[in-house]
């Protein structure tokens, strides 16, 4: 551990606790100056560098388990007052989350970067918008979390982007990138009111003096913990601001929109649970009834549109996983609004749900990934019959939609809806328990209906889906954890448990 001082504060810097995102970052600088000296027939080696970055990530948590380490801890007179970055159990299940989703991303964007994506410009946005994901879990103030929220989203809006000469990536990456920013910029002002009615940024001792405003501040703080939801709520795509996601998700290269429904949406929860479970729980009436209002509208908003899916229109299996994602992002603000009204930790049944979620959402996307090679317009009804195609890939795509609904043999998916819908009854909140189970009732319909689609027989002869081999390891990785938590949910209840503050 190293330090140093400025005048009476001295500021501890931990390296072990910052490795997981630092070494993501590095490998990404890594990537970007090799990818001038390598050739391009051998261009793949950035690839396989970024997935080997990514698994010492990964490795680098293992030290971190006890959850008991921060840094960036500023001191006076030798006494503690606040740290900017923690290593809890909620940090280090979170980055599990989200570099292990930039893993699965990485094996499905392998055969795309070699086929139509500039290679070393895709790594590196992956690999920094990756290490700007997993600094969020750790930030205790405003000014880092609203950094690493900018540092994991920039790169995403090239990403969206990057399919050059695709009139639809480049429409995307523009309405993702606009509608982002202004996100950003309310959000900047509402932490700045905040900061204006407190004099700190530390979430800490935010919640501490939140609970003493003077009355003649009392409205700019109430307007400051309102605007700073914003960007976050924009992440989460939570309706109204939800616009974005279907072309975004239509325009970006797969493996990308794989991304920004798992890897993007953890950041945005992520950052709503920090600001209103720890920074700002004095003002649960402000923002409790806000978020039960914003899950009824989203989860209903998203399966009303999924449902409305034409099977025969262009690109309607990633329009339907986009409308799924938006209502999927109601069930999460649930168990944050029942953390309003309930002296009881109920955010780690958004973390569970958020572990079953990445799983299957990512195995959907690279079975889509995969059929999208012999059908690249990725309509609905290009799965007919996909069972006497490619068995293992139906089975699995049936298996993923299955959780997604909340059916057995899904029973992750069952269990994890079980633990939103009884967050919600506990605190009190049984009219949104309520919407809650009519929407899994309409989610039913869609899911089911691709479901059966799958085993139907096909129209003329099957067509063949050859799978690249990183594309077989992530839809295998994903089925696996996916049997494994349907035997053992418990685990996902376990690392929701040590996830709590």
């Amino acid at each position: 551990m190293t330090s140093f001082a400025s005048g009476s504060l001295v500021q501890s810097v931990d390296w072990l606790t910052i490795a997981p995102p630092t070494l993501t970052a590095v490998v990404a600088l890594v990537v970007l100056v090799a990818d001038l000296f390598v050739p391009p027939e051998r261009k793949r080696l950035l690839g396989w560098t970024a997935i080997g970055g990514l698994t010492a990530a990964l490795a680098l948590l293992v030290p971190l388990r006890a959850g008991d380490r921060e840094t960036f801890c500023l001191t006076a007179d030798t006494q503690l007052t606040a740290c900017s970055y923690t290593a809890d159990h909620f940090t280090v299940v979170i980055q599990l989350l989200v570099l292990g989703g930039a893993l699965l991303t990485a094996l499905l964007s392998l055969s795309e970067t070699r086929e139509k994506l500039p290679a070393g410009e895709f790594w590196f946005l992956l690999l920094s918008s990756a290490a700007g994901a997993a600094l969020l879990p750790a930030s205790r103030d405003l000014a880092t979390l609203v950094v690493a929220l900018e540092v994991a989203s920039l790169p995403a809006f090239a990403l969206v982007g990057l399919k050059r000469g695709d009139r639809m990536s480049g429409e995307a990456a523009l309405k993702f990138f606009l509608s982002s920013v202004t996100a950003t910029a309310v959000t900047l002002l509402g932490a700045s009111f905040v900061y204006a009615a407190t004099g700190t940024l530390h979430l800490t001792e935010l919640a501490q003096r939140l609970d003493d405003v003077p009355g003649q501040l009392q409205t700019l703080a109430e307007a400051g913990v309102a605007l700073t939801l914003v960007g976050f709520a924009f992440k989460t795509a939570a309706v109204p601001f939800h616009f974005w996601v279907p072309d975004t998700y239509v325009g970006a290269p797969l493996p990308v929109a794989a991304y920004l429904s798992v890897v993007g949406k953890a950041v945005g929860f992520t950052g709503l649970i920090l600001v209103t479970v720890v920074a700002f729980p004095s003002y649960a009436d402000v923002w409790g009834p806000a978020l039960a209002v914003l899950a009824a509208l989203t989860m209903t908003a998203g399966n009303v549109a999924a449902l409305r899916q034409v099977p025969t229109r262009a690109w309607s299996a990633v329009r339907l996983l986009a409308w799924s994602s938006v209502a999927q992002a109601g069930y999460l603000l649930v168990p944050i609004a029942a953390a309003a009204y309930s002296s009881d930790d109920q955010v780690g049944a958004t973390v569970a749900y958020a572990l079953m979620y990445a799983v299957v959402n990512l195995g959907a996307f690279a079975v889509v990934a995969l059929v999208a090679r012999t059908h690249p317009g990725n309509r609905i009804e290009d799965y007919r019959g996909l069972y006497a195609a490619s068995p293992a890939a139906a089975l699995a795509l049936g298996f993923f939609l299955l959780n997604l609904a909340g059916l057995p043999p899904g029973i992750i998916g069952l269990f994890a809806k079980v633990t939103v819908f009884s967050a919600a009854v506990d605190a009190g909140l049984g009219w949104l328990a309520v919407i809650m189970g009519l929407n899994v009732v309409i989610a039913l319909y869609y899911y089911l209906r691709w479901t059966a689609l799958l085993f139907r027989t096909p129209e003329g002869a099957p067509a063949v889906h050859r799978a690249p081999a990183p594309v077989t390891l992530a839809i295998a990785l994903t089925a696996a954890a996916g049997v494994v938590l349907s035997g053992y949910p418990q685990i996902a209840l376990r690392f929701a448990a040590t996830a709590l503050f």
